[in-house]
């Protein structure tokens, strides 16, 4: 039995279509289906397309920065502002205040020091823009017992005295923290949901059991009703799960700016997840990190489905090694719009042109996936689209502007399958499931402008949620 028809929508640039559903999945396209007794939504003309998928972000992490107050721009650009904001936010059930968002721009380099003369009466941590590093005043560090600790992520002063600042060490300080599940993810789901994303990538590193365990539930549970992709899961991880709804993706590893590892560990750290029948998915940021991870792949080759996350900065003497090697750029030309000040001023003028790549590597046979990097990017996938068409700065100025790509292909990135980023686009069609977004209006239009405005529903499975009309 059909469970829903969507009549008079634009498919594929062609209006007039009917699409009909049943039991999750798309089961008829085409014009002047037959009528049946199910539910019917008047597309009135406009655009249907497979749901998004966001190939790069992180789930808990966007529901912490929910309960977080922001320290830094736009809000808070100097050190009285963001003393403000640290003594006005309410903190949690244990005291603790979490900021998140900090650049050097606010407050110059932050430490135990520097945060106690903002706010010293209660435990403290902010979390730098870069996700990279936290930043403790003096009662955090002391109820972490930062003093006492080991891990290589704690920077010290020449006396060997933690500064109060600590690097990729995300798990080690969640653990000494006061006790708490990791937040739900219902609001989450919902905001996603109203920018019509259907799936995520998860690239949190090194998932716990508890997370991993945390995000199945809400999915299985409907509270995060988009399917998950996951590249924190250990390497010898099962691929299934709830449903289907939750798979297994490459494995992500970190070349950390402020350490990169050895080059025969890493290689020996691919090695391993090549030889456990996992693909790997590389954080690069640096042409540092890029080059060093080209050599070791020079060393271990590479596996199908091998990936790079972030390519900030791309030479463009290694395009070629990359298209060669198969590897996929998952990369985030959102931050541009809220960053790309920052970028022409810190970046050296001669790497300006390699700042986020995305025509050159397109031209080149490299495929490209789009994403937010949420919640250090903006989560709005049209926001990232628009960035990725005009890669304006804050100040209007244009970063890269032979790297600009159209509106159109700028959405085919975001509609490749979770395991295929940057591959074949999914579309509309009998036997694809029925994640999908109803537009307002046909998509030429929608894409003069892109605009989360432009969706009027979400639907998962076939069930809209929810339906909008402007």
């Amino acid at each position: 039995m059909t469970d829903l028809v969507i009549r008079n929508a634009e498919v594929d640039g062609v209006a007039g279509i009917d699409v009909s559903i049943s039991d999750g999945r798309i089961v008829a396209v085409g014009p002047d289906l037959p009528a049946t007794t199910a539910d019917v939504i008047d597309a009135e003309g406009g655009a249907l397309i497979p749901g998004l998928h966001d190939h790069h972000l992180h789930l808990h992490a966007m529901a912490a920065d929910a309960a977080s107050v922001p320290c830094g721009p736009p809000g808070v650009r100097d050190a009285a502002a963001l003393a403000d904001a640290l003594g006005r936010a309410p903190g949690d059930d244990h005291g603790w205040v979490r900021g998140v968002g900090y650049i050097e721009t606010v407050a110059g380099d932050l430490d135990a020091d520097a945060l106690d003369r903002l706010h010293a009466a209660r435990p403290v941590r902010v979390q730098h823009r870069s996700g990279a590093m936290w930043m403790l005043n003096g009662a955090a560090s002391a109820a972490v017992r930062l003093a006492e600790a080991a891990h290589p992520g704690i920077e010290r002063a020449p006396d060997g005295r933690p500064t109060g600042r600590v690097w990729r060490a995300d798990d080690w300080l969640r653990d000494r923290l006061p006790p708490s599940g990791p937040p739900r993810l219902d609001a989450v789901g919902a905001a996603l949901s109203r920018w019509g994303i259907t799936g995520v990538t998860d690239a949190s590193p090194d998932l716990d059991p508890r997370s991993r365990a945390a995000i199945e539930t809400s999915v299985s549970d409907g509270s995060l009703p988009q399917r998950v992709h996951l590249l924190g899961a250990a390497p010898d991880s099962s691929t299934a799960s709830p449903q289907g709804r939750v798979t297994v993706g490459p494995y992500k590893i970190v070349l950390a700016d402020s350490g990169l590892p050895d080059l025969d560990d890493l290689a020996d750290r691919i090695r391993d997840v090549h030889d456990r029948g996992r693909a790997v998915a590389v954080h690069c940021v640096t042409r540092e990190s890029l080059l060093l991870l080209l050599a070791v792949l020079d060393d271990v080759g590479t596996r199908s489905g091998d990936r790079i996350e972030h390519g900030a900065l791309i030479p463009s003497e290694t395009i070629d090694d990359l298209r060669r090697r198969g590897l996929t750029i998952v990369t985030q030309p959102g931050f541009l719009a809220h960053r790309g000040d920052d970028y022409l001023r810190e970046v050296d003028e001669i790497d300006h042109p390699d700042l986020y790549r995305c025509r050159s590597l397109i031209a080149a046979g490299v495929p490209v996936a789009l994403s937010s990097d949420a919640p250090y990017g903006s989560p709005d996938p049209w926001a990232v689209i628009a960035a990725a068409v005009n890669r304006r700065a804050p100040t209007g100025e244009v970063v890269g502007v032979s790297e600009r790509i159209t509106a159109a292909e700028a959405l085919t990135r975001y509609l490749t399958p979770a395991a295929d980023p940057g591959g074949r686009p999914r579309t509309v069609r009998a036997g694809a499931d029925a994640d999908l977004v109803l537009l307002h209006a046909p998509l030429r239009e929608v894409l003069t402008a892109p605009s989360a405005d432009a969706v009027r529903a979400t639907l998962f499975g076939g069930t809209p949620r929810p339906i909008r009309v402007n």
